[in-house]
């Protein structure tokens, strides 16, 4: 019973860092909307919303059931803001 609840705590740290673990600040997505989605799409992610706010490219993104944003700068095409739920 007392290794129970260590793996259970790093069975939950695993699972919730593997969403952030292929994606941070600086990764290249892509310079437009459907760059930044082909690349979130190919790294397992879902895209449910994409859309440009305050001049960055917004992506809300689901992934082994965690919801995120994503905030693109579009002149660079890297993520610029990462926002974990």
């Amino acid at each position: 019973m007392k290794l129970f609840a260590p793996a259970l705590l790093a069975a939950a740290l695993v699972s919730t860092g593997a969403f952030a673990a292929d994606l941070a600040q600086g990764t290249a997505l892509g310079h437009t909307e459907d760059e930044v989605r082909a690349s979130l799409v190919s790294m397992g992610y879902e895209v449910r919303k994409i859309e440009d706010e305050d001049g960055k490219i917004e992506a809300y993104v689901v992934k082994d059931k965690s919801m995120g944003e994503v905030y693109v700068d579009p002149a660079s095409g890297q993520v610029a803001r990462l926002s974990m739920k």
